[in-house]
């Protein structure tokens, strides 16, 4: 079986390994980690209702143990909070509300990584 890596994924990976150990770092990774939850709701192949709970709890524990700058990490946790119905319209508005966090604590790339995310998002959601 082969994984799909999306372009905003790919960017992110990209960033993390670039970035030094720290806030920067875990931040970029954290965003990394709610964008990948949030593309797996995405058509043609939205994970399971009961893969996506399992995803969360993941990504709830994850999260708790990075090093997080303030604003992001409340960002982050909003985004959790809308990814919770399982849909792609949730994923739609958590990759939406994370480009101005994003572009504020981690920079212009990171924000425009997010902002394709959340573009390809609502597409999806569309068709």
């Amino acid at each position: 079986m082969t994984v799909a890596v999306t372009a905003s994924e790919a960017r992110l990976v990209a960033l993390v390994a670039e970035a030094e150990r720290g806030p920067t770092r875990d931040g970029l990774y954290a965003l990394w980690l709610v964008l990948r939850v949030a593309e797996s709701l995405l058509p043609p192949n939205p994970v399971s209702v009961k893969n996506h709970r399992r995803r969360l709890l993941a990504l709830e524990s994850r999260l708790g143990g990075l090093a997080l700058p303030a604003p992001l990490k409340r960002a982050l946790a909003a985004a959790r909070a809308h990814l919770e119905p399982g849909t792609a319209t949730a994923a739609a508005v958590a990759l939406g509300q994370l480009v101005a966090p994003a572009r504020d604590v981690l920079g212009a790339e990171a924000a425009n990584a997010v902002q394709s995310a959340a573009a390809g998002a609502r597409d999806a959601r569309v068709h």
